[in-house]
């Protein structure tokens, strides 16, 4: 059997460290009668759930950190962090590792957060390298880029074989508002250093967004054809916290014909049995291009993932919420077999496939129901929000005694543009110095929408569910319209965020174009309408003002 211990008694150190890799390799030259291992010609039935999928692809979060701040994953203030005693040590994932690997585990990746942010991952990466020899076939790693370059030789040389780098644009200025950091060049050095060093696989994955980054498909395409690599577009999936929206998905299939359009026809290539990625490639491009249809063409007959957390939970899909902690198991000393039962249990009870996590049927998903809302006034007698109504001083209103219910507020408003600056807009609207002027001012409406409560004083600070920014141009009045949705589920309504979203979005096409001419005007920014609260709903018309 695995070497067996209680991971209080041991400490992360090289010493300690050096020390467990050698009892793996030992352990793993002899082994055990009674569980067969992945090289032996016997794949055992832990790892295959009641559908007959075998599950021989781990992955492996090593940390919650990451040192960018993606707007559509992480709020620009970070999440709060599992404190370091609740993670998995060093130890505990070589240990946990190994044991997959006996029971047929072929593949490990190394994802995160951003791994690069644990400072044992070299030490992890040799550590799986042991199993090489002994059924594991790819050790592979999802990384932003930022801060790996340095560290790629030595992770190869330790048995890593595949880098995934996460990179969602190749414009530099779009980069920094989606990230809200620097680094796209320490990105892109990043990709020419594995390649320089022959590491044998290297895909670059691409998040399509509709009205963030679809304008960069044909950048990534046109990277393939000098870089071998295999650059992957996955369609935008729900995650808690990512304000999910179908109008931001981008269907496989529109981008395969954008890309066909410019291209002419596509390679298909042959893709493996278990494999996420539709592939294709361009004729007489050194790289391929590759699409992750997890929204409109899910994979899940032929998953064969299962995923460990940075506290040691084995999950069984990533769109389900069901956990069990193995962590807890190995703390409290149990065997082997006990956790080889408990992972078996947990692998029995996957779901066929993971459509029910939604609340629209995948067969459906764009079709587009609509509502029919009938214009009221409020009911109470006029007053101030947030001033006290006995000495009109300000005050925040108490939401404390109010029910959570669903909320969503729509704001609309104009930047009237001079001729010049219209028709240069017109003509260029994919770049400026800055970058894409509507795609950077729609960015910069969905951060405004988030942070309202930090400049606007007695708004309450939410929780939004929903940020969706459009912007168009209207030739008739020689402008830049644009309109915000903003929902949430709680205890007050979200006008204000939806305002502020419309506000900062117009102000950026200001600061964009002001260099042809500063004679714009700002104007008719308004709540179109809102929903939900005791006050019922509100539409904007004519008579509601006079």
């Amino acid at each position: 059997m695995l070497l067996s211990f209680h991971s209080k008694t041991l400490r992360t150190t090289p010493f300690r460290v050096q020390w467990y890799l050698k009892s793996l390799s030992a352990q793993a030259q002899r082994p055990s009668r009674s569980i067969a291992t992945a090289d032996s010609g016997t794949v055992p039935d832990t790892l295959r759930d009641t559908f007959g999928r075998h599950h021989n692809y781990l992955r492996i979060s090593l940390t919650e950190k990451c040192n960018l701040r993606c707007t559509y994953c992480m709020p620009a203030e970070g999440v709060p962090l599992t404190p370091k005693s609740q993670l998995l040590t060093t130890e505990e994932i070589l240990h946990l590792a190994g044991l997959f690997v006996r029971q047929g585990t072929t593949k490990i990746r190394l994802t995160g957060g951003e791994p690069t942010m644990r400072p044992d991952l070299l030490e992890i990466v040799r550590g799986l390298g042991q199993w090489k020899q002994h059924g594991l076939k790819s050790i592979g790693m999802t990384t932003n880029g930022i801060a790996v370059k340095r560290l790629l030789p030595a992770l190869m040389e330790a048995g890593l074989d595949t880098l995934n780098v996460s990179l969602d644009t190749m414009d530099p200025f779009m980069f920094n508002i989606m990230t809200r950091r620097q680094g796209l060049d320490r990105v892109l050095g990043a990709i020419d250093e594995a390649l320089s060093i022959h590491l044998p696989r290297v895909k670059v994955n691409t998040v399509v967004m509709r009205g963030v980054n679809e304008d960069q498909i044909l950048r990534f395409v046109e990277y393939t054809k000098e870089h071998p690599v295999v650059v992957r577009f996955i369609e935008y999936m729900p995650f808690d916290g990512n304000s999910w929206s179908q109008k931001k998905l981008v269907p496989y299939k529109e981008l395969l014909q954008t890309i066909e359009s410019s291209y002419g026809h596509l390679i298909k290539q042959t893709d493996d049995e278990n494999d996420t990625t539709k592939a294709y490639q361009v004729p007489g491009h050194k790289g391929s291009i590759g699409f992750i249809t997890s929204m409109t063409d899910h994979f899940c007959g032929t998953c064969n993932r299962l995923r460990i957390t940075t506290d040691g939970s084995i999950k069984v899909c990533l769109f389900g919420n069901a956990e069990v902690s193995l962590r807890d198991l190995l703390r409290q000393g149990k065997s082997e077999q006990d956790l080889l039962h408990v992972i078996g249990a947990a692998v029995k009870k996957k779901k066929k496939q993971h459509a029910e996590r939604f609340s629209f049927p995948m067969a459906g998903l764009f079709s587009i129901a609509t509502t029919t809302t009938t214009a009221r006034h409020y009911s109470t007698l006029p007053r101030l929000t947030h001033t006290d109504s006995t000495t009109g001083e300000a005050r925040m209103v108490s939401v404390a005694d109010k029910s959570d219910t669903k909320r969503e507020a729509k704001a609309a408003g104009r930047i009237l543009l001079p001729p010049v600056t219209f028709d240069l807009l017109k003509n260029n609207t994919t770049h400026t110095l800055k970058g894409s002027v509507l795609v950077v001012a729609q960015i910069a409406g969905i951060q405004a929408a988030k942070q309202t409560s930090q400049w606007i004083p007695l708004c309450h600070p939410l929780l939004l569910t929903c940020i969706d920014v459009t912007l168009s141009m209207d030739e008739a009045r020689s402008s830049v319209e644009c309109e915000a949705v903003v929902q949430t589920t709680g205890k007050t309504g979200v006008e204000m965020e939806a305002l502020s979203a419309v506000s900062v979005a117009l102000l950026t096409v200001f600061d964009m174009c002001k260099a042809s001419s500063k004679a714009m005007v700002i104007q008719d920014i308004h709540v179109v309408s809102k929903s939900g609260g005791k006050n019922g709903p509100f539409l904007h018309t004519r008579e509601t003002i006079t």
